[in-house]
């Protein structure tokens, strides 16, 4: 039996060796199996970028939009033509069938204007019987769990020997990731809900335990009702323009979820910081735009997918996998059978397509980029060659006006981009000074590990040059109509609002727990916490009592203590917040946030080994969510509610 901090595994398909550092790890790649797709036989380069559309809405009345989105299952190409096809899952209007798509289509708000989205659970087949999950759900875990038993739903089910995958019918609950919006509308991990199958077993529960509470209070508030497949949310829009996005959120199966499909950009634009129309490239896409439309402003979602032979998603569908360890499980053990710590794709998908193309021409473009993995840490550099050395030189600067929050205080030039899982940033690329013909390279630099800090190269080994080491090609055409941007280093940014002194500072700490049975064998479980009397950290689950209870309209300082080997992206829900400092333990010099993260953030990485202060300010009162985004973590007990407002 041998821990993961502790196993020397090979690297992805192709042969390559991976050695790493004590304390390091790596996660035995999908390739193991003798039907997954060897993704350096994958060809690159020759399917165009898909540039999502917009989607439509139902209607524009008054002072709102409404959107009646489904989730379905259908087959995408996602491998290059002449490959099979892929089963996934996504998101569409409920009344086009052609709007399905992974990811899915764009919604455009404006700041200040509502948007409704009544969201549907559509994983039917055609007979009207319920789908089961494409991938293999653990039902050991704390999860949804519809089926219930004694446990109930929203439990950590007991059993007396290790169950197969759950196959029953697939919850889901929608979040608006970046959003501000009130408690019944932010996708609670337990107000989830079941498709409305004619098969669904007797005794199974149809939603979560938040699920009437949210939807009599959505009702009171706003006259509409929900169910028995939906929830309505509403987005008031009011914060700052910048990059959002919306991808599942279900108490345990997230990863899945996400993995299958769901995810998709949500762009505000508009109210007192955002800029002028014309001043940054555009257009971006718009709803109705013909084909062979150019767009100059466009989103970019970067994912990690593995494929089998026969097309179809590969996700690891047991422990041994990850760290050999074969069980057994239960009773004999506290491990989870099929649960894995972490899962890194080998095969790099952007945009719904793997290892696109982008014909740019000779002028500026805007991207809105998104790291949409389940636990890779991209790190994104333009570069001429894609097999190069790594670290690689940059062949184009990266000019970063925002990030999760909107615009930051001024432009940043950089030649990389660092994004842990959920974190955007957006970016001005000018390839002006470009010959036609010309062809450059969006390379990731980050591991194929959980990202340690630092620096590729140094602290880690790059990805595989050869695989997950390139994202996207750009080719240089020629210019059709004249650039009237604004260049980037002449740009001023509108004012950044402080959130003023904080009136109360938490320690929170950030635990990696291994067997308590087996020694060697781990992790185990992952776990957010506070710290006791006596300064020891003190571990929580999901439905230990709340211990984060801020007052509303109180600003804070949450101090984040991260004891593990792993960098985390830390999400708090439905608030932006702002980068304080960083700080390596026991007694190191604090150092300010990095340039890019100096405007609002809603996801910050907090390095191994290091405590991360924030500054929140809670205008809103509910019961909301803080967690990892690395999506492993969070269903495996990484993630906590807190309370703004009255206990």
């Amino acid at each position: 039996m041998v821990s993961r901090r502790r196993v020397l595994q090979a690297g992805v398909a192709g042969g390559t060796c991976l050695l790493l550092a004590p304390g390091k790890a790596a996660a035995r790649p999908a390739s193991v199996e003798a039907d997954t797709l060897d993704p350096s036989t994958v060809e690159k380069y020759v399917a165009e970028l898909v540039i999502p559309p917009v989607m439509p809405p139902d209607s524009r009345t008054g002072g709102e939009d409404r959107y009646t989105i489904g989730v379905r299952q259908f087959r995408q190409q996602i491998l290059p033509p002449g490959r099979p096809a892929t089963t996934v899952w996504g998101y569409g209007a409920t009344g086009a069938p052609e709007t399905f798509h992974f990811p899915a289509r764009t919604i455009e708000a404006r700041h200040g204007r509502t948007v409704r989205v009544r969201w549907v659970n559509q994983l039917v087949d055609p007979n009207g019987g319920y789908l089961p999950h494409l991938l293999p759900v653990d039902p050991t875990l704390h999860w949804a769990n519809p089926g219930g038993g004694v446990s109930g739903r929203d439990s950590h089910p007991d059993f007396d020997s290790t169950p197969g995958p759950y196959r029953g019918p697939v919850p889901i609950v929608t979040h608006l990731h970046g959003g501000e919006n009130e408690e019944e509308s932010d996708g609670y991990a337990e107000a989830w809900y079941l498709p409305d199958a004619r098969d669904i077993p007797q005794g199974y529960a149809r939603q979560g335990s938040f699920y009437d509470v949210y939807a009599e209070k959505s009702r009171a508030l706003h006259g509409v009702p929900w169910g028995p497949a939906d929830a309505v949310f509403h987005y008031a829009n009011r914060g700052r323009a910048g990059t959002l996005w919306f991808h599942d959120h279900v108490l345990g199966i997230t990863r899945l979820n996400v993995y299958a499909g769901l995810a998709g950009f949500y762009l505000l634009r508009g109210g007192p910081v955002d800029l002028e129309e014309g001043v940054l490239p555009g257009p971006a896409p718009r709803l109705g735009d013909p084909p062979g439309t150019r767009h100059h402003e466009i989103p970019v979602v970067v994912q990690d997918r593995s494929f089998r032979t026969d097309g179809s998603l590969f996700y690891t569908p047991s422990r041994a996998l990850f760290d050999q360890f074969e069980g057994p499980y239960i009773p004999g053990s506290d491990i989870a059978p099929i649960w894995n710590p972490e899962y890194f794709g080998t095969t790099m998908v952007t945009n719904g397509r793997t290892w696109p193309v982008l014909t740019v021409e000779p002028r500026r473009y805007r991207f809105r980029f998104l790291n949409g993995c389940n636990a890779r840490t991209l790190i994104l550099k333009i570069v001429r060659d894609p097999l190069a050395h790594r670290p690689a030189p940059a062949a184009l600067d990266l000019w970063q006006l925002g990030s999760d929050g909107g615009f930051l205080p001024a432009p940043v030039q950089r030649d990389e981009l660092l994004l842990a899982p959920a974190e955007r940033a957006d970016v001005v690329v000018d390839f002006t000074s470009l010959p036609v013909g010309t062809e450059l390279y969006l390379i990731n630099e980050g591991p194929d590990v959980p990202y340690p800090g630092g620096v590729a190269g140094k602290d880690f080994t790059p990805a595989d040059a050869r695989t997950t080491g390139q994202v996207m090609k750009f080719t240089v055409g020629p210019l059709t109509a004249p650039d009237t941007s604004t260049a980037p280093a002449r740009l001023t940014l509108p004012p950044l609002e402080p959130l003023g002194a904080a009136g109360l500072t938490r320690r929170l700490s950030l635990n990696e727990l291994s067997s308590d049975r087996l020694p060697g064998v781990g992790p185990r479980v992952v776990l957010l916490g506070t710290f006791d009397a006596r300064d020891r950290p003190k571990p929580l689950r999901w439905d230990d009592p709340i211990t984060e209870n801020p007052t509303l309209g109180a600003t804070e300082i949450w101090e984040i203590h991260n004891l593990t080997n792993d960098a985390h992206p830390i999400h708090v829900h439905e608030l932006q917040f702002q980068v304080v400092d960083r700080q390596p333990l026991p007694a190191g010099s604090r150092r300010p946030p990095e340039a890019g993260e100096r405007g609002f953030k809603d996801t910050v990485i907090a390095p191994p080994h290091a405590i991360t202060r924030i500054k929140l300010r809670f205008g809103r009162a509910g019961r909301f969510m803080w967690h990892c985004h690395m999506l492993e973590h969070e269903d495996n007990e990484m993630m906590r509610p807190f309370l703004v407002g009255p206990a």
